[in-house]
């Protein structure tokens, strides 16, 4: 399908289906902020390497390498880049520019336990890769047709660069580098949305043009049932009675495999509250929890953040009510905005497992690999279906054109360096 020229915001969600003009003006805009983030973190860690003995993390240098190295393989490198999402996985493809570039960033050569023991090229010759390859990106897409199937591969990088930057702001906080985010606003309370019956098409149908992640594709009609939602995602006030209550000590409150979870890290760590929360008071109601290297008081009113599934499963237990659905998470962010729905400070748990749209559990989940169609990038969504648990909206350090109320991230249940949150539904 041909775009047509479109004239909005690089910030805007339209960019799904930008043209060359602005997109190229947005992979620019992209790889200055990978820089400046990294910039940030330089600070701290001058070589964006970690000290020995960290092999558990993964070093800052990796991620900003492999943000090169993934506009490259399936662009600059890849013969059939104009064949867009009907390319295969395995293209003729050509050498990179930088001759280590697939030892250290692909992350099928370089698995992430082996990350911080690799030898990298320096950091200023990571830098000269980013920029090399941005401008072979940047002619590349001058030359290319403006069709959705020839900018299929361009859009990807996009995004994929806007991800890989938001991994990078978790990176920082996982290891404690200072990065310039103001803190999450506090809100007024407000009442929950009760959203009525209706159906939904959730998905992307390929009628509709521009870029769709594998995962968005086989759009169906879907009744849902009337719902009651929180109008936003859950305080650290809220949270805070969680935990007053013994939310933390009563199994009642978790499933078995949460509850399992918890057990494991009070033999070892402990767990009284969310990742990062240096103390939870119970009298005060305080939270002091550590954000970017420090230490700092979390209004009563913001969202509750680096939550796992299994703690936003269990308050909402507690709670007497239930996490949303993606689909009814989808709706009221896509109907209830006029009504008072907030989201956007933190990505949100639902309670659906990552599976494909065609796949309604089951027998038919058994089948979702026959009927489902990955991307040419085969390995995004497939090896996270029935592990992982669907994530709805997007947090402080998302890029505004990533804001797609029909986006699905996913994450395993156990996961809090990701700025999570949830919100609680009922009926």
């Amino acid at each position: 399908m041909a775009t047509q020229p479109l004239f909005f915001s690089i910030d805007s969600p339209r960019m799904r289906s930008a043209g060359r003009d602005v997109l190229s003006l947005a992979l620019m805009d992209a790889r200055n902020h990978s820089l400046h983030l990294a910039g940030q973190i330089e600070r701290m860690l001058p070589d964006l390497l970690l000290p020995k003995g960290s092999a558990a993390q993964t070093p800052p240098l990796w991620l900003l390498g492999h943000m090169g190295w993934f506009g490259e393989w399936w662009i600059g490198r890849n013969t059939q880049r104009t064949s867009g999402s009907q390319c295969p996985p395995q293209p003729t493809r050509l050498a990179s520019i930088e001759p280590r570039a697939d030892v250290c960033f692909h992350p099928g050569l370089a698995p992430r336990a082996e990350r911080a023991l690799l030898q990298y090229p320096s950091l200023g010759d990571v830098k000269a890769y980013l920029l090399a390859t941005l401008e072979s990106t940047l002619e590349l897409l001058e030359k290319t047709p403006d069709t959705d199937e020839a900018l299929y591969f361009f859009r990807l990088a996009l995004f994929r660069e806007d991800q890989l930057g938001e991994q990078l702001c978790v990176m920082a906080q996982s290891l404690g580098v200072k990065l310039d985010f103001e803190p999450t606003r506090p809100y007024a309370p407000r009442e929950p949305l009760l959203i009525p019956a209706t159906r939904w098409a959730l998905g992307h149908s390929p009628h509709s043009g521009g870029f769709a992640w594998d995962n968005e594709l086989c759009a169906s009609s879907v009744a849902v049932p009337e719902f009651e939602i929180d109008a936003q995602p859950v305080s650290w006030a809220q949270y805070v009675e969680f935990v007053d209550d013994g939310g933390y000590d009563e199994a009642a409150h978790w499933s078995a495999s949460g509850w399992a979870w918890l057990q494991k890290l009070s033999a070892g760590e402990g767990r009284r509250g969310p990742r990062f929360v240096e103390q939870i008071g119970v009298a005060s109601g305080a939270v002091m929890q550590t954000r970017f290297g420090q230490t700092q008081r979390s209004a009563g009113q913001s969202s509750a953040l680096h939550v796992t599934w299994f703690e936003a499963d269990a308050f909402a237990r507690w709670a007497g009510r239930r996490l949303p659905s993606e689909v009814e998470w989808e709706l009221a962010a896509s109907k209830a905005n006029g009504m008072g729905f907030r989201w956007g400070d933190v990505w949100e748990w639902t309670a659906s497992t990552f599976r494909p749209y065609d796949s309604g559990g089951g027998e038919s989940a058994k089948i979702f690999k026959s009927a489902f169609k990955p991307a040419p990038w085969a390995d995004y969504s497939a090896n996270a279906f029935e592990r992982c648990k669907v994530l709805r909206g997007a947090s402080f350090t998302t890029r505004a054109r990533m804001k797609v109320t029909s986006f699905r991230g996913f994450a395993l249940p156990q996961h809090d360096a990701g700025f999570y949150g949830f919100r609680t539904c009922a009926i």
